[in-house]
């Protein structure tokens, strides 16, 4: 009997330092892992910092594929191809991040405007309406009155627009909008939201409706340039 105590206690002693070995080699691996990433963040900054994008983007491609569970490194990626203007690989490396997780903000936004930049606005829509109600941003709200317009979803730009109009932030928050001789103009989203409303039921030929819309973005910027154009195309 003591005999087996003896054995059963220097098998549970084994089991335990395998247990302690294993524990330490899976330590040192994530630590020998955690380095090598830090190491490749530090090149993919250094070639940003020196213009690189190419270097930049091979780093991050290096850090997706061995770190495939953190979606910070395909974020980082989707961005640098939307700063770089290829908006086509922007958009899917955003979607295949939206695959895994629908709620990504990052993912929604250059997901959003890259698809706008390459004129798919009915797949860009969705992604906007996702960042407005996530984020409770609202410029992507206008962005998705803007498209509703666009798309002629008339109804649904004028809910929106409505949303807009309707929240006090909307007053204090800017938009930029151009003009003649690469000049620009900055007014309230209030503002530019009664004018795209005027838009919609110039669309519509609510003329008499459109007017209204007009002249109330007015009273709200009275120097808005664009709404003093559309608003004089009108009569």
């Amino acid at each position: 009997m003591n005999k087996f105590k003896i054995s059963a206690l220097a098998l549970f002693m084994i089991c335990l330092g395998v247990q302690a070995q294993d524990t330490t080699t899976t330590a040192l691996k994530d630590s020998s892992k955690a380095m090598e990433a830090q190491g490749a963040l530090r090149i993919y900054q250094m070639a940003l910092r020196y213009n690189d994008p190419s270097v930049a983007k091979n780093k991050l491609y290096e850090l997706i594929a061995k770190n495939p569970e953190n979606p910070r490194y395909a974020e980082l990626l989707a961005s640098l191809y939307y700063e770089m203007e290829q908006f086509s690989s922007a958009a899917l490396v955003a979607l295949d991040i939206l695959k895994v997780d629908d709620q990504n903000i990052p993912a929604l936004e250059v997901a959003a405007y890259s698809l706008e930049q390459l004129g798919a606005l009915d797949r860009a829509l969705p992604h906007f309406e996702s960042l407005h109600l996530l984020s409770g941003d609202l410029f992507s709200l206008y962005k998705t009155a803007y498209l509703q317009y666009s798309l002629k979803k008339y109804d649904e730009a004028l809910n929106s627009v409505d949303m807009l109009v309707k929240n006090t932030k909307s007053e204090e928050q800017k938009l930029t909008f151009p003009l003649e001789d690469n000049a620009t103009q900055d007014v309230s989203m209030k503002a530019a939201a009664l004018n795209l409303k005027g838009l919609v039921y110039k669309d519509q030929g609510a003329t008499s409706e459109a007017k209204t819309a007009f002249e109330a973005a007015l009273a709200n910027a009275p120097d808005f340039a664009i709404a003093k154009k559309n608003l004089s195309e009108l009569n």
